[in-house]
């Protein structure tokens, strides 16, 4: 029976990134390391080949492709952006802690909210999934059967926590930008129980390789635990 690939791929570093600020609907571009970063992924590592793109129209992304794969002609899907963080755009944690007194009080507590005038996480995965669940029955109508996704950190950690095999939470699946994963979608186990084997990291995963990203990973998922409602773990 075929089977259909789709390589999630996260964006390179932008300066938001890099200042851990909440950064989702604003159309941050790629910061020069973010760029260089990728050039060098690039340069020592292999992205995995797709016959179709698809991006989010954010311009990190859309960069990020171009840069991955020189040429390639994307289709845009609204619903692959990353949250909207409403009025905590470009803030950090401590920013917002001092014009919103219950910031400080959502921190140290286990409630759910949503950033004022900002997206639910609730609509933000239901959105996200939708564009997911459409692409591949895209890839399935039409035969497609390999596909790169070029999207946020948010937008794959919905994607994966939603159908990813094996199951792990959200936060599980943060991946450092430029980076990502590799699934396989089996027709017959989509349309009973719509799960996808994760079974590659991108760039592939060495054992002994070292995380060069930790600290933009640590401000990512700082940033992601109080957008999502997460209390940090000790």
């Amino acid at each position: 029976m075929k089977s259909y690939t789709i390589h999630l791929i996260r964006h390179g570093i932008t300066t938001g990134n890099l200042l851990g600020q909440y950064v989702g609907r604003t159309d941050l571009p790629l910061a020069p390391e973010g760029i260089a970063q990728l050039e060098d992924l690039k340069r020592h590592s292999a992205y995995p080949p797709a016959q179709v793109f698809y991006c989010s129209p954010l311009k990190r992304c859309l960069q990020t492709l171009q840069i991955l794969y020189p040429g390639a002609e994307p289709t845009v899907v609204d619903g692959l952006r990353e949250c909207d963080f409403g009025d905590w755009e470009g803030k950090t944690a401590q920013e917002i802690a001092t014009a919103d007194e219950s910031f400080t009080h959502w921190v140290g507590s286990d409630e759910v909210v949503t950033p004022p005038n900002g997206e639910s996480g609730g609509a933000f995965m239901q959105r996200v999934c939708f564009a997911f669940e459409s692409i591949v029955q895209e890839m399935m109508r039409s035969g497609t059967s390999s596909a790169a996704i070029i999207a946020h950190g948010g937008s794959i950690m919905s994607i994966l926590s939603a159908y990813g095999l094996p199951r792990a939470n959200f936060y599980d699946w943060m991946t450092n930008n430029g980076c990502g994963y590799s699934l396989r979608i089996t027709p017959g186990l989509w349309m009973r129980s719509m799960v996808a084997e994760v079974y590659e990291t991108i760039p592939p995963r060495q054992k002994s390789a070292q995380d060069d990203e930790r600290l933009v990973i640590d401000l990512a998922r700082e940033a992601a635990d109080r957008a999502f409602g997460k209390k940090e773990q000790e």
